[in-house]
């Protein structure tokens, strides 16, 4: 009797086991199931499905803009390296010039200091020599006027002279820049006229170290035309410079005379350097002759001759010196 109870209570449990089952599954479906309108259903996944492509095109273009963007920063950074470098190298540039400026400075400084020294034992020995009352008539060094502001170089730029003396042209030029320490003017032409700095074509350039410098650097390559004959410099020069209030003196660096008449050309620079009515010169030319046409044969020295016969009465006639050298060589 015991032993059929038990197994109706076992028989029980197990009925309610399935239908709590078969009911649970019956309400997952109605939840899993789409309960509703088709149509609406239908309109609500396509708009999702619409949002979904809409977002992902707005991300390929957001994509795509931020690949743009990084080449462009990469190519800027690329830029800001490029110029970090050329900034860096014009500051070691600079911090070499300004070197090179202060050594120069320095240089200029010494040699005006042994050139004082010089002309002031000169001056003493010229007062022991003539005694304490003698008065000079006239500011010479080496038999040459240096009392003049402005100065002016006339330098035949003729093949003979560039390819022989021209080493020799540029030390005799520097020489000369040293008997002038300060100057209110400078200006550098060859003899026919042409200016050395075009952009100072008719006007002075301002006398500093750095601009005597840069005259010499640029004058050592300097090898424009020339017919070799100085008549059309000096002339040029005394047409543009001529100021009655100014102390003028051209210097006239030459080794021949290729024109055809000596006395047309004094005459030419008697009339034009000329004041009217006193006949004062308006300015001093001065000249350096450069032997090298006697390196030719005898026959063929004429122009050499000629040269330093028309310098010798040119610079006597405008209250200058003529300087002849024995040597075109430095």
């Amino acid at each position: 009797m015991k032993r059929q109870r038990r197994a109706s209570q076992e028989a029980s449990i197990s009925f309610l086991d399935v239908i709590s089952c078969g009911f649970g599954a019956i309400v997952l479906l109605l939840v899993i199931a789409k309960v509703g309108d088709p149509a609406a259903l239908e309109e609500a996944e396509n708009k999702l499905r619409s949002t979904v492509t809409e977002y992902q095109e707005r991300l390929f273009d957001v994509r795509g803009e931020s690949v743009v963007l990084n080449e462009q920063l990469k190519s800027r950074k690329q830029q800001l390296s490029e110029l970090i470098e050329r900034v860096a190298r014009l500051k070691a540039k600079l911090a070499s010039i300004e070197k090179q400026s202060v050594q120069i400075s320095q240089s200029e400084a010494r040699e005006k200091e042994q050139l004082q020294l010089v002309m002031q034992v000169l001056s003493e020995e010229m007062e022991r020599l003539l005694g304490p009352e003698f008065k000079q008539q006239n500011k010479l060094i080496g038999g040459i006027p240096v009392d003049s502001e402005y100065i002016i170089f006339i330098i035949d730029t003729s093949g003979s002279m560039f390819s022989y003396a021209w080493q020799r042209m540029l030390s005799e030029m520097e020489a000369t820049l040293n008997i002038y320490p300060n100057v209110k003017g400078i200006q550098v032409m060859n003899d026919m006229g042409n200016y050395l700095f075009s952009r100072y074509a008719g006007q002075w350039i301002p006398d500093t170290p750095a601009r005597r410098q840069l005259i010499l650097r640029n004058l050592a390559n300097w090898n424009a035309f020339s017919n070799s004959s100085p008549v059309e410099g000096i002339t040029q020069a005394v047409r543009s410079f001529y100021d009655r209030d100014k102390k003028i003196s051209i210097y006239v660096f030459g080794d021949e005379f290729t024109g055809r008449s000596i006395e047309d050309v004094v005459l030419t620079v008697d009339r034009l350097n000329a004041e009217a009515d006193t006949q004062e010169r308006r300015v001093r030319i001065h000249a350096v002759g450069f032997p090298v046409q006697f390196i030719r044969p005898p026959e063929l020295q004429d122009t050499g001759i000629r040269f330093a016969t028309l310098m010798r009465e040119l610079t006597h006639r405008n209250g200058g010196t003529f300087v002849g050298l024995n040597d075109f060589r430095p």
